[in-house]
């Protein structure tokens, strides 16, 4: 299928392709409803239960056939992609539904809305279908995946929903957590603080700094490792009997902050994940440079974070000097690599572990540019944190109107057990001379001695 060609509503056609990228979009438009896609994995027009449910608040299957792999912003237009693997399709499941659902508002305010199939190892588009009569409608099922006598194939389907993500995913099979309505939901207990262990200084591109904490850190090393080991065991029993939560966060300049307890991300992993596309065509600080100032085949981002323990102990987590961290051992928090292309789909991740959250006195989360631009300028970028159980919290960068090359992401807090999620979206410009690392430090007050570093 050529990419002028679309789909009807109701037509099908063969997807010939061992693994699959759906992408989701939308024009990109002042006041337009957010948009985001989801995935119902179904045997005989069921799921098995909420895990065959993929969306932002549950982002993987647990066979690994299908992904959410988060949103991206352009300057037309706004993706938000799921991949299907096939050849991890579990044998019971025959389809599986691509939805999409409005945040904010109905689908006749959102313009261009389209989904689109390629062939994840070659990229050729296989499907597109795109939807033009939506009036009312809050969610739609805008397509499906399934197979026919031993071979995937694509429908456009294009059927609308006013009862939102809420009553398609019901629909569907699907219990829907809902707070308001459960009269007798006992409050959940908070888990009791535990002390902090004995940290491994990571940054081999800086050394920390120089006043922790002496002594009193090794006497809790004892009481840490009882009171913590139980703690992963509780989060493993309420997902198979709580409902799904459709709930997310949009952290907005006049909305920056949320709490993480208030979301349900009291236990497990937080994912950080920093997705981004840089466009060609270059307006602003970077146009009277006369000159492309960032190419995406040769922009290397790296996300890091400044991390402060309770015990006053500090440090940084980045691939510079592979200062990676470690989720089982201070600080608790692991960068999972390095994307040194500035083109792998799903960005650069980062995950912090909130079984250890009263081990964390404050996070700072940012990124540099290691090569291949001299400013942020046109890059578009969605930051966005995933708790392992609670709701997604994201936000969009602001454009870049600064020669910066580097950006305070988002700055958590721990304030009495709760974290804190602040938006910060600070670009900042370095000094002559001076590092992106000293440049973060300098304004938010870390305090480290930094020394050069290389991957």
């Amino acid at each position: 299928m050529g990419a002028s060609m679309t789909m009807q509503k109701g037509t099908n056609v063969a997807v010939p392709a061992g693994a699959v990228r759906v992408e989701v979009g939308r024009h990109a438009a002042p006041g337009a409803p957010d948009v985001d896609a989801s995935a119902l994995l179904l045997v005989a027009g069921k799921v098995r239960s909420d895990a065959d449910f993929v969306f932002y608040n549950q982002p993987a299957h647990a066979s690994g056939a299908v992904r959410h792999e988060g949103k991206r912003t352009a300057p037309d237009r706004v993706t938000d992609t799921l991949v299907v693997d096939f050849g991890k399709v579990e044998p019971a499941i025959d389809r599986i539904v691509v939805a999409a659902s409005a945040d904010g508002g109905t689908f006749g305010r959102v313009s261009g809305l389209y989904v689109r199939v390629t062939d994840a190892a070659s990229g050729a588009e296989l499907a597109r279908f795109d939807s033009t009569d939506a009036t009312v409608e809050t969610a739609f099922i805008l397509g499906e995946l399934y197979l026919r006598q031993g071979a995937w194939k694509f429908r456009a389907v294009g059927q609308g929903y006013s009862t939102g993500l809420e009553g398609l995913a019901t629909d569907f099979g699907i219990s829907v957590d809902e707070p308001q309505q459960t009269p007798p939901a006992p409050p959940v207990p908070q888990a009791p603080a535990a002390p902090v262990t004995p940290p491994q200084p990571r940054p081999a591109a800086q050394a920390p700094a120089p006043a922790p904490a002496p002594a009193p850190a090794p006497a809790p090393v004892a009481p840490v490792a009882t009171p913590a080991a139980p703690a992963p065991a509780a989060p493993a029993a309420p997902p198979a009997a709580a409902p799904v939560r459709l709930t997310k966060v949009t952290l907005t300049k006049s909305a920056p902050s949320v709490s993480l307890a208030k979301q349900g991300g009291t236990s497990g992993a937080l994912r950080v994940n920093l997705n981004w596309e840089v466009r060609k065509q270059f307006k602003g600080w970077g146009a009277k440079l006369g000159r492309a100032v960032a190419m995406h085949a040769d922009l290397d981002l790296d996300l890091c974070a400044l991390y402060e323990l309770a015990d006053g102990r500090k440090g940084v987590v980045q691939s510079l000097g592979n200062a990676f961290g470690s989720l089982t051992r201070p600080p608790f928090i692991h960068l999972d690599g390095d994307d040194r292309t500035g083109a792998h789909s799903s960005g650069e991740n980062m995950s912090i572990n909130l079984d250890h959250k009263d081990l964390l006195r404050r996070v700072l989360i940012f990124v540099t540019i290691y090569e291949g631009a001299r400013s942020f300028a046109d890059l578009h970028a969605t930051v966005t944190l995933q708790p392992q159980n609670g709701a997604a919290i994201d936000f969009s960068l602001d454009e870049c109107t600064v020669p910066s090359t580097v950006c305070a992401l988002a700055l958590i807090t721990n304030n009495g057990g709760d974290l804190t999620v602040q938006r910060e979206a600070r670009y900042l410009v370095p000094d002559r001379g001076v590092s992106p690392q000293r440049t973060i430090d300098a304004a938010y007050g870390w305090g480290m001695n930094w020394t050069p570093g290389r991957k």
